[in-house]
């Protein structure tokens, strides 16, 4: 008699898994392009601070996405500032170089429909060696999309770019696209984060960004860029976090700027500062903020490194 064969007489042998990728994902380009937006938007949640006010990112900020077969590790860089040369300009400008070359993944980010000089200057910085996605953002405010592939053809002449990906962060438009691009250049290497980790960057450091965003968005184009937040103390008792910043300004009238009519503007940082962290930490915040005179602490070196500027 001859048995039946089934494919239970002969189970199909399992596949191979795909290897795990993780690598690092520079994300660069000139100012105001929405680097920090994009980030956010990729891993969730909001560790890089945003405004309209050119050079809010000060810092390499890390943001962590990981899948089950793979990890992206996202670091957002300042704007590379050309338009200023003192000590803060130089050291932003270093950050930004000093990324690119530890990269595995590099997204060069531009603004959809416009390309200048500051475009050009940080292509100029791109190693050849680094796998580089051309991001286009805020594509969606291009009516005609017949216009995007010309002006990609223009900037593609400029690099050899491994991919080019018309996206919104904003809106959250072809996201999932990019991350497909990023995901096939990243190494074949196991996870350096944990699963649930989205930052680096530790609470104290992420209250003081939260705290100098509301500073920019409350007093705008007024006060110069220069003006930082110092957290002078950050206390836990369970799950209430006590926090008590400082912003530092150039100038008594900045001072007075940031105060408001009657306190009105810094209680206004305050709120919306605390609420963001609250949201952030997941728990209770109270908060204090003070307003301190700190001339020129932007082209001092060593002031610098003392508010943690690498």
């Amino acid at each position: 008699m001859v048995a039946n064969l089934t494919s239970e007489s002969f189970p199909m042998s399992e596949s191979p898994a795909a290897p795990f990728r993780c690598g690092y994902i520079a994300i660069v380009g000139r100012p105001n392009v929405g680097k920090s937006t994009l980030m956010n938007r990729l891993i969730g949640a909001k560790v890089s601070i945003t405004s309209k006010k050119a050079q809010t990112t000060r810092h390499r900020i890390t943001g962590i996405q990981t899948l089950d077969d793979a990890q992206f590790v996202y670091v957002d860089t300042p704007g590379f500032q050309t338009k200023h040369t003192n000590a803060l300009n130089k050291a932003l400008n270093k950050t930004v170089s000093n990324t690119l070359t530890a990269a595995d993944v590099i997204l060069f980010v531009v603004e959809a429909g416009t390309f200048g000089q500051a475009d050009q200057q940080v292509i100029d910085l791109l190693p050849k060696n680094v796998p580089c996605i051309l991001v286009l953002n805020k594509s969606d405010r291009n009516k005609d999309k017949a216009v995007l592939m010309p002006f990609a053809q223009q900037v593609c002449a400029k690099f050899n770019f491994a991919a080019v990906v018309p996206v919104s962060a904003k809106q959250g438009f072809q996201l999932e696209q990019l991350q497909g691009e990023i995901k096939n250049h990243l190494p074949e290497n196991p996870p350096v984060f944990d699963a649930d980790d989205i930052t680096d960057r530790s609470e104290k450091f992420l209250a003081a960004e939260i705290v100098r965003e509301k500073l920019f968005r409350f007093v705008g184009e007024e006060l110069p860029y220069t003006s930082t937040v110092l957290i002078e103390q950050f206390e836990q008792e369970g799950n209430l976090r006590r926090v008590f910043a400082a912003i530092l300004v150039d100038r008594d009238a900045h001072k007075a700027m940031v105060i408001g009519n009657k306190g009105a503007r810094l209680k206004d940082i305050s709120t919306q500062s605390r609420l963001d962290m609250e949201k952030l930490f997941g728990g209770p915040v109270y908060l204090e903020i003070w307003v301190k005179v700190k001339s020129g602490w932007a082209d001092n070196e060593a002031g610098l490194r003392a508010y943690g500027y690498e």
